[in-house]
C-alpha cells in the first residue's frame, strides 16, 4: 500500500509530468512534502495565477500539465488559469490542498475561507472536465484515476480537492483506464462523414485545408502530413494552431485570422471552392474578431469528436478516424491548378539593416522572420505581439504558443517558465509588451533562479497599444518602467539592453544568441502608436458595430 498523495504522484508521473508548479500555504505542505520527496520536482512561482499560466505552457508542450495550490488564497487567485486552459483544450490538472476533514463535519470558521466549503469546489467545477473532493482514503484512487483519464480524454483541465488529513492515509494503488477517442467512432456516421466529404472534394477545383490546435492537442500532426502528401493541398492555420506543421512546408500558405492576416491568405482560404476545416476553434479571434469569410455551404468542418458538412451533423467521430477515411479514398491534385504560394518566401526576402535608422514595429518583426530559426520555442502574449507574430515563420524545429482564444494579457513570461520546464532543449524567444509585462513580470526571478536561458523581447511602446488602437484614453497609460534594468534587481547572472537602433539591435542580437546560460531581455523601444497592420485592421474591426 501507498499513501493518497504518493498515489497521486505516482499517476503524474505515468503520464510525464516531471514538473508541478505551485503556491505553498498551510492546507497545502504536506502533499508539497510528497511532491518533493518524490522524482516529480516541485517549482514553486510567484503567485498562484502565474503558476497556472505556468502548467498550462508545461501542458502544451507535454500533453499533461500540473498546478498544486493552497485552498482559498490560492484556488481562486488560480481561477483565470484553469479558465484560459478550459477555453484552448489544455489538459490541466489543477490540485489544492484543504482543511482536515474534521472542520467540515464541526462546521468551524477557518482562514482562507467563508465558511462556505463547497465555494471553491463549486466554482472550480464549472472550469473543469471533472472535479472531486477526495473524503475517504480506500476511494481516494478510484476517484483519482477518473479525474486524471477525463483530463487526458477531453485535453481540458480537472480539480481535486484534497484535505490536508488525507495525504498521508494508506490506499490500495489502482491503474488508471484510458478513454480511446477511436473506439467511441461510431462506424456507420464515419463511413457516411467520409463518403460525402470526399464527393464535394474530388469534384472541387481549389480546394484549401484550414488546420487548428485540435492536431497538437491529440497528437495528430503525422497523420496532417500524410494527408498533405496525398492530396497536395495547400495550408493555413488558424493563430490558435500556428505551428501544428512546420511553417517552411511546401503547400503552407500561411495563418488565416480573416481580414487581420496577409491579403493572400485571406483571398485564398475565402475564395477556395472547398474548405476542409480540421481541429479548429472557430472562436473570434481566430477568425480576425468574425471578418473571415467562410461560406457554411463550401465548408467541410471536423472536430475531436464531430463533423459537419453543410447542415449534416455526424458524431460521435474521432477526428484522427476521418483524416484517416479521408487519406484512403482522396487522390492528388496536380499543384499548378491549386493557387500555392508558400509562405516560406518570408525567410527569403532580404533585410538590411541601417546601423543608424530608429527601429520600427515593421522593421523590428522583419528582422525577427529572419532571427527565428534552430531549436527555438516562440511565446507570444495578448496584445500586438500575437497579431504581429502571425506571419513569423516557424521552422520544423521550432513551435509556437500563444493564447489566441482566451487572449489574457501577461501569459507569456510565466509560460516561458513553463516551457523552458517541459523542453530544455530548445530556447524560448518571447515577445511580450510592456503592459502585459507589467502584470506578471515577477515571474522573470523565478526563470533566474532556474537557471534558463530565454530570449525576452519587451515591447516598450508606452502602455497598451491593442487598447489604443481600438479606442484611446488615460486608461491605456502605464508607469513607464526601466524595463532593461529589472533583471539585474531580479537575480544574478542576466544580460539586458535597451534597443532603438536597427544597429542596436544587431549588436544586442549577437550578444544574446550567445547567452546560453543567461536570461537576456532586449527593450525594443517604438513609439506608442506604431504596431503592426493586422493590429491596426483588428481595431478597425473591434470599433466597428455590430447587429
Amino acid at each position: 500500500m501507498i499513501t493518497v498523495g504518493e498515489y497521486l504522484v505516482h499517476c503524474l508521473k505515468e503520464f510525464g509530468v516531471d514538473h508541478i508548479f505551485g503556491v505553498p500555504g498551510d492546507y497545502v505542505l504536506d502533499l508539497m512534502d510528497v511532491f518533493v520527496d518524490s522524482s516529480i520536482e516541485l517549482v514553486c512561482t510567484c503567485n498562484e495565477l502565474n503558476a497556472g499560466y505556468a502548467a498550462d505552457a508545461y501542458a502544451r508542450v507535454k500533453g499533461l500539465g500540473a498546478v498544486c495550490v493552497t485552498y482559498g488564497v490560492g484556488g481562486f487567485s488560480l481561477v483565470n488559469a484553469v479558465v484560459g486552459a478550459y477555453a484552448e483544450r489544455v489538459p490541466l490538472v489543477v490540485i489544492s490542498g484543504a482543511f482536515d476533514r474534521s472542520a467540515r463535519r464541526n462546521h468551524l470558521l477557518l482562514h482562507h475561507t467563508t465558511g462556505d466549503y463547497n465555494l471553491q469546489y463549486s466554482i472550480l467545477e464549472k472550469a473543469t472536465v471533472a472535479a472531486v473532493i477526495l473524503t475517504d482514503a480506500e476511494q481516494a484512487p478510484h476517484q483519482i484515476a477518473r479525474t486524471i483519464a477525463a483530463c487526458l480524454y477531453y485535453k481540458r483541465p480537472v480539480y481535486i480537492e484534497i484535505p490536508r488529513d488525507l495525504v498521508n492515509q494508506p490506499c490500495t494503488p489502482i491503474g488508471i483506464r484510458l478513454y480511446d477517442p477511436v473506439n467511441l467512432t461510431d462506424r456507420d456516421a464515419l463511413t457516411e462523414a467520409v463518403e460525402e466529404a470526399v464527393t464535394l472534394l474530388e469534384n472541387s477545383e481549389k480546394p484549401v485545408i484550414l488546420a487548428g490546435v485540435e492536431f497538437d492537442r491529440f497528437h495528430l500532426q503525422d497523420k496532417l502530413l500524410k494527408l498533405l502528401d496525398v492530396t497536395g493541398y495547400p495550408i493555413a492555420t488558424t493563430l490558435l494552431g500556428k505551428s501544428c506543421i512546420s511553417e517552411m512546408h511546401p503547400r503552407f500558405i500561411g495563418t488565416y485570422v480573416g481580414a487581420i492576416g496577409r491579403e493572400y491568405v485571406t483571398r485564398r482560404v475565402e475564395t477556395a471552392d472547398r474548405v476542409l476545416c480540421l481541429g479548429a476553434i472557430m472562436s473570434d479571434m481566430n477568425l480576425g474578431i468574425f471578418t473571415a469569410k467562410l461560406d457554411p455551404n463550401k465548408l467541410i468542418n471536423a472536430n475531436s469528436d464531430q463533423v459537419k458538412i453543410k447542415h449534416h451533423f455526424y458524431k460521435p467521430i474521432f477526428l484522427g478516424s476521418f483524416i484517416d477515411g479521408l487519406i484512403d479514398r482522396l487522390s492528388h491534385k496536380p499543384e499548378s491548378a491549386l493557387d500555392i504560394q508558400p509562405a516560406s518566401y518570408l525567410k527569403t526576402l532580404e533585410y538590411q539593416p541601417v546601423p543608424d535608422r530608429p527601429l520600427t514595429n515593421a522593421r523590428f518583426y522583419e528582422r525577427m522572420n529572419h532571427f527565428i530559426a534552430g531549436e527555438f520555442f516562440v511565446i507570444s502574449d495578448t496584445g500586438d505581439s500575437i497579431v504581429a507574430t502571425i506571419d513569423l515563420l516557424m521552422p520544423e524545429e521550432t513551435d509556437f504558443i500563444g493564447q489566441a482564444f482566451y487572449l489574457s494579457i501577461g501569459y507569456s513570461i510565466p509560460a516561458c517558465l513553463g516551457v523552458g520546464k517541459a523542453s530544455p532543449n530548445t530556447r524560448p524567444i518571447v515577445f511580450v509588451g510592456d503592459g502585459a509585462f507589467q502584470m506578471t513580470a515577477v515571474e522573470l526571478s523565478t526563470i533566474i533562479r532556474h537557471q534558463l536561458n530565454p530570449i525576452i523581447f519587451l515591447i516598450n511602446n508606452d502602455g497598451y497599444t491593442i487598447e489604443r488602437v481600438i479606442k484611446d484614453n488615460i486608461y491605456n497609460d502605464l508607469q513607464p518602467w526601466k524595463y532593461h534594468q529589472l533583471p539585474a534587481v531580479f537575480g544574478e547572472n542576466t544580460w539586458s539592453r535597451e534597443v532603438r537602433t536597427e544597429g542596436e539591435l544587431e549588436k544586442a542580437l549577437d550578444t544574446a544568441i550567445g547567452n546560453l546560460d543567461r536570461v537576456s531581455l532586449l527593450e525594443i523601444h517604438l513609439d506608442r502608436f506604431d504596431c503592426s497592420k493586422g493590429l491596426i485592421r483588428l481595431g478597425q474591426a473591434l470599433r466597428s458595430p455590430r447587429s
